[in-house]
Parts: structure tokens; C-alpha cells; sequence
């Protein structure tokens, strides 16, 4: 009697699919946020740990005070936008996949 192994794809752990050997690093983080009266700013995060560490560690102490507090604008050093974080409706946060093929 042979004994097939399954593939990676086909290999089940917990009875769920176990995840491909292949799958996708995001090259970068964008967030969106989301102002009082519609307004839209994109900043992003080189890694998620990044985003977490500036979201927990300046915008959350402070999320209901009218103060200025400093948000990184695009990975470009020494460039900030400030923002009062109680004015901070809503906050999306985007993988971002480069390819080699830009579509």
C-alpha cells in the first residue's frame, strides 16, 4: 500500500486549510483616516508594528483631547501633519503588495 503525503495546499491542520508557503508580505501599510467633516488623510507604515506602535503609544493616551498631537506623513522622514484625535472618526488600515509588474 503507498501512502501519498499532500501538498502543501492540500495539507489540513485543525481542519483547515494550512496556509501556502507562498503567501504575501505586504511591502507597506496605508492608513486611512477618517476626520470630522469628511475629511481623508493616507499616512503609511513601513511595517504593522510601526502603525501599532504610534497608535497605541501617541494617538490612544490622548484620543479625547482637542491638543495637537503629530502623525507621520508617508514614510518621508522629518514631514508631519499634526491632528486633534478626538476629531479622528474612523481609521482603515491597508495591506500594501508591490510586484515587480505595477498594474
Amino acid at each position: 500500500m503507498t501512502s501519498t503525503q499532500p501538498t502543501s495546499d492540500d495539507a489540513v491542520a485543525g481542519g483547515q486549510k494550512a496556509r501556502s508557503r507562498y503567501a504575501r508580505t505586504p511591502s507597506e501599510f496605508a492608513v486611512h483616516l477618517l476626520f470630522e467633516g469628511g475629511h481623508r488623510e493616507e499616512i503609511r507604515f513601513a511595517t504593522i508594528q510601526e502603525f501599532q506602535k504610534w497608535y497605541s503609544g501617541e494617538l490612544v493616551p490622548k484620543a479625547m483631547s482637542h491638543d495637537f498631537i503629530t502623525v507621520p506623513i508617508k514614510n518621508l522622514q522629518g514631514e508631519y501633519m499634526v491632528a486633534r484625535p478626538s476629531k479622528i472618526m474612523a481609521i482603515r488600515v491597508e495591506p500594501v503588495f508591490s510586484s515587480s509588474v505595477e498594474r
